[in-house]
């Protein structure tokens, strides 16, 4: 490792991963030298809801895909709640398992203001856009846009950790004759409110997370009939009257949807559900991971430090599929501040120790089959990882929590919400709350009602 003096990191993105770096190290007492740079206005990433699609204020691509009335599709115990900083010590009482995202932003924001003792936004220049990120001699050239001063300028780094996160590229897929539709097309990138489909019969493409929930939204708000469309295997959901599953998209014409098994279905508009891609512009060719998303990035050691390019002073936080999230963030993070530092007990490895290390967790990935094998194979990563940084081995207390969310999901996929579980930290049983389906004020004042 470098001397500490000479330790200046670079961070990408004030989101969830980006302020869990920025949090950590000020855990440790001693902040190095220090900048995040942050393309928006304030912190929090994903978490702040635009009413703006295609370009934001900057004219710059909108990074959020935050919809109006979202609600967390998995419980806050799972994968939000931070062992150091309880949802209730934020809110001074107990609230459901299941928050809309105002809540989830509101909590955030609390753990990086009120848990920490450091005023971490001295760390972050906002308004400010990474363009081009180099390795040479041995250090980093970034160059910036500060879109306040509207000026271009480079700085120069030891490190860089990117967490700009992979909810802001479309994977958008090509179907037949989709230029004969006559209706509405989009991405979920794009969805921002499901009033817009009053009415209207929707089809969805892609059965994951995002094509499940958004699927519920418009039936919610009241589209006249919802398809979701898979690739793979249908759901095996229990789905309310007025979804309906169909096999493989496979054409359109000017008024409807034709899929594998030679049925069709009449629509008025389509939402590709397709997922992201991992997309990183502004760093060398040499210095990125592939497009492809996946559970466990190739090339990365301990799903972060990146081994390809930058003399492993490059790391990815948040670039990877997961059921864990933010407390996923922290973890990697806690280890990465660390390693950086020079103050892990078992690292650095040698070269070919960090390479057979990343071989040994991607073949087990690609024995994933399940949303339980995601949540084990994670679970067995965070053991590793926290094992070495000290991170709090609490979180994996989550595995019983997820095995009963999946469980309630194959029950009963629109009201699986109204299962409340108990904190791992405080062991306190979340209250009751409005049935998903019948709740439509997502504020964070209606929700600290419950």
């Amino acid at each position: 490792m470098e001397n500490e003096n000479k330790v200046r990191v670079c961070v990408i993105g004030a989101g969830p991963a980006g302020m869990s770096v920025l949090y950590q190290f000020a855990k440790l007492g001693k902040i190095p030298s220090i900048v995040c740079y942050e393309k928006q206005s304030t912190w929090g990433g994903i978490w702040n809801y635009t009413w703006r699609t295609g370009l934001d204020e900057n004219n710059e691509p909108c990074h959020s895909s935050l919809y109006k009335d979202l609600w967390t599709n998995a419980p806050k115990e799972a994968n939000i709640e931070f062992p150091d900083y309880t949802f209730e010590q934020h809110f001074g009482k107990p609230v459901p398992s299941y928050p809309p995202a105002a809540a989830i932003g509101d909590y955030l924001k609390g753990r990086w203001t009120n848990a920490c003792f450091t005023d971490l936004k001295q760390f972050i220049q906002f308004n400010t856009i990474v363009r081009f990120v180099k390795f040479e001699n041995n250090h980093f050239v970034v160059t910036i846009d500060d879109r306040k001063k509207n000026m271009t300028s480079q700085e120069v780094f030891s490190h860089v950790v990117v967490c700009s996160g992979v909810f802001n590229y479309p994977n958008q897929p090509e179907v037949r004759d989709i230029i004969k539709f006559e209706g509405r097309v989009m991405h979920s990138h794009n969805f921002r409110n499901a009033n817009e489909f009053q009415g209207q019969r929707v089809l969805i493409v892609g059965s994951h997370f995002s094509g499940e929930d958004i699927a519920l939204h418009c039936l919610k708000f009241g589209a006249k009939h919802v398809y979701l469309s898979w690739r793979t295997k249908p759901t095996g959901l229990n789905w309310p009257n007025g979804i309906e599953e169909r096999p493989e998209l496979v054409r359109f014409d000017e008024k409807s949807a034709y899929f594998k098994d030679g049925s069709l279905a009449n629509i008025d508009a389509v939402i590709f559900c397709t997922g992201f891609r991992n997309h990183f512009p502004y760093l060398d060719t040499n210095l990125r991971i592939a497009e492809d998303t996946s559970t466990y990035p190739d090339g990365l050691y301990k799903a972060t430090l990146f081994l390809n390019g930058g003399n492993n002073k490059l790391f990815y936080i948040g670039a990877q599929e997961q059921l864990y999230t933010m407390t996923y963030f922290d973890c990697l993070a806690s280890w990465v501040c660390k390693y950086i530092l020079g103050k892990l007990a078992d690292e650095p490895k040698t070269e070919q120790q960090m390479k057979n290390d990343v071989i040994r967790w991607t073949t087990r990935m690609a024995s994933i089959a399940s949303i339980k094998d995601v949540a084990d194979f994670q679970t067995a990563l965070l053991a590793e990882i926290s094992s070495s940084s000290g991170y709090d081995k609490g979180i994996l207390n989550a595995v019983p929590i997820f095995v009963d969310w999946i469980r309630h999901r194959e029950e009963d996929i629109s009201n699986f919400r109204r299962h409340q579980f108990r904190s791992m930290y405080t062991g306190t049983l979340a209250p009751t709350q409005t049935p998903y389906m019948k709740i439509f004020d997502d504020s964070l004042e209606n929700f600290l009602k419950f």
